[in-house]
């Protein structure tokens, strides 16, 4: 029995990789609902851990955790642009490695974590996609992404970290100067939810089409300074959304 009470059929410790140079992995097989994606992106790099963005915007994927001020505590957005520092100030995480990858690529610490031991209580929800690398290849000019995701629904949530961090990685590289080149998804508990067997059974009916091209304003030099308008996604042909229940 799973955390929600809604049964689960997974396995522990998996991999999947998506090649960024040419094409853009946002699923096929099922309708995703970008603006959310992006939007969602956005929020996290903002810093924000209030739902008031999201709302405005039309974007309800957090609804179901917020409380009734639309607060969420220390999630993701606190731990990426604002850790507590033992000496009182804050760590501003992005800052941090898109400055590292800009004045010394070939490190092995372009490293960003959204799993603080000290704030995972006060959190309404642990980050699911807790730790994340940056690597630059020097010799290509590529910048790559590798995710740990220490619990995945693979159905309804997957697809979006998917496209999530894919897009992180292309913004990344732009204004660092780099192409892009993988991102690696690496998975701690894969699950699917009892209640999503059937729907997950049609999306394997359903062929892949051709994956679509994002293409991002060139004029963006700074990550802080991306918004909605900067996104083009090209050529996203899918078949239907498929409905299916989250988890709560």
């Amino acid at each position: 029995e799973d955390r929600t009470g809604t049964g689960t059929i997974g396995v522990f410790g998996a991999q999947a990789r998506f090649d960024l140079r040419e094409s853009f992995p946002c699923l096929t097989t099922k309708k995703l609902h970008l603006r959310s994606i992006i939007h969602e992106l956005l929020w996290f790099l903002k810093g924000e851990t209030n739902i008031a963005y999201l709302k405005e915007n039309g974007v309800t994927i957090w609804d179901e955790w917020a409380d009734a001020e639309g607060n969420l505590g220390p999630v993701y957005g606190k731990q990426w642009r604002s850790w507590a520092a033992p000496s009182g100030g804050t760590i501003d995480q992005i800052a941090r490695v898109v400055h590292s990858i800009r004045t010394n690529p070939a490190s092995r610490r372009h490293i960003v974590s959204a799993w603080n031991p000290a704030d995972v209580e006060e959190m309404a929800l642990p980050p699911c996609h807790a730790l994340f690398q940056f690597y630059v290849n020097t010799t290509t000019n590529e910048l790559s992404c590798q995710l740990y995701q220490r619990s995945a629904d693979l159905f309804l949530g997957v697809p979006f970290n998917i496209a999530s961090y894919a897009l992180l990685t292309l913004m990344m590289a732009q204004v660092c100067g780099l192409k892009p080149g993988e991102f690696v998804h690496t998975f701690g508990d894969l699950h699917l939810y009892q209640n999503h067997l059937t729907q997950a059974r049609e999306q394997l009916t359903r062929e892949p089409r051709p994956l679509p091209v994002m293409k991002l304003n060139p004029e963006v030099k700074e990550i802080d300074a991306f918004r909605f308008e900067d996104f083009e996604l090209v050529g996203y042909d899918p078949h239907p959304a498929i409905k299916a229940p989250i988890a709560v």
